[in-house]
């Protein structure tokens, strides 16, 4: 286990089966947050009011590669016109997704926000298509949605080195990571004390999406040396830190 100098926990260990050190932020992973749509989260962009419920997709979903964008688009022609309200614009507009001058993809967006986040009064209530047809299905949200979505606010990151060593760093998707240093984000989760409620830690409450990055047996590694080193006496998340202890 490390402190780092922003004052986190890290835990660290070699992969048995490839040239790669993980690096887990356990600060965050066993912290209390929570995604709290729909219950009180105001959002990420300035000019939608929380009642639009428009959470973290005013942006749309950049899309991870080519496998990223066959994956959601097949699970985007499963949908219907009873669970995805801007199925028929889809069409019309020429589908789901776009591509930027740099030949990157992402999804479109639509009254600002991804084309498909049903608003309020759509008959599904408000939130992310592929997401609600996940859940109703019983099916993993790791596999229907893009992989910037079930990720977050979980970020992996991959450094090779000259000699073709992999250090994978999984944490706390920070505001900055958005890009631009996060400056067009007006509220981010990991910041606010209203979404650290949880009553079971992140490793836990996101288990499948940590098994999807780093795989079973890596996951389990990781949830042995959490319980070896007792969660109770980790540094708490340092949101969780200034809210107990505010600056006066």
């Amino acid at each position: 286990m490390e402190v780092a100098g922003d004052g986190r926990e890290w835990c660290s260990f070699e992969d048995p089966d490839e040239e790669r050190t993980w690096l887990f932020d356990l600060t965050f992973l066993t912290s209390s947050w929570a995604c709290i749509y729909g219950r009180g989260c105001p959002g990420i962009d300035p000019a939608a009011p929380a009642t639009a419920h428009i959470g973290c997709c005013s942006h749309g979903a950049w899309i991870a590669d080519e496998d990223d964008l066959e994956r959601v688009a097949g699970k985007a022609a499963a949908l219907g016109t009873e669970e995805w309200q801007y199925h028929a614009l889809a069409r019309r507009r020429g589908g789901a997704f776009v591509q930027d001058r740099h030949g990157d993809w992402r999804t479109r967006r639509v009254d600002g926000a991804c084309i498909f986040l049903n608003r309020p009064g759509f008959a599904t209530g408000p939130g992310c298509a592929l997401h609600h047809a996940a859940v109703g299905r019983q099916e993993s949200v790791v596999d229907w949605k893009p992989e910037v979505c079930w990720q977050v606010p979980l970020r992996r990151e991959d450094h090779e080195t000259a000699s073709g060593h992999i250090f994978t760093m999984v944490r706390e998707w920070k505001r900055e990571d958005w890009g631009g240093e996060g400056e067009d984000v007006a509220w981010w989760c990991t910041e606010a004390p209203e979404a650290f409620v949880a009553q079971r830690p992140v490793y836990e409450a996101l288990a499948d999406e940590l098994v999807a990055i780093c795989g079973q047996p890596i996951y389990a590694e990781l949830v042995r040396r959490i319980a070896e080193r007792r969660p109770e006496s980790l540094l708490p998340h340092p949101t969780v830190r200034a809210r107990r202890h505010p600056v006066r």
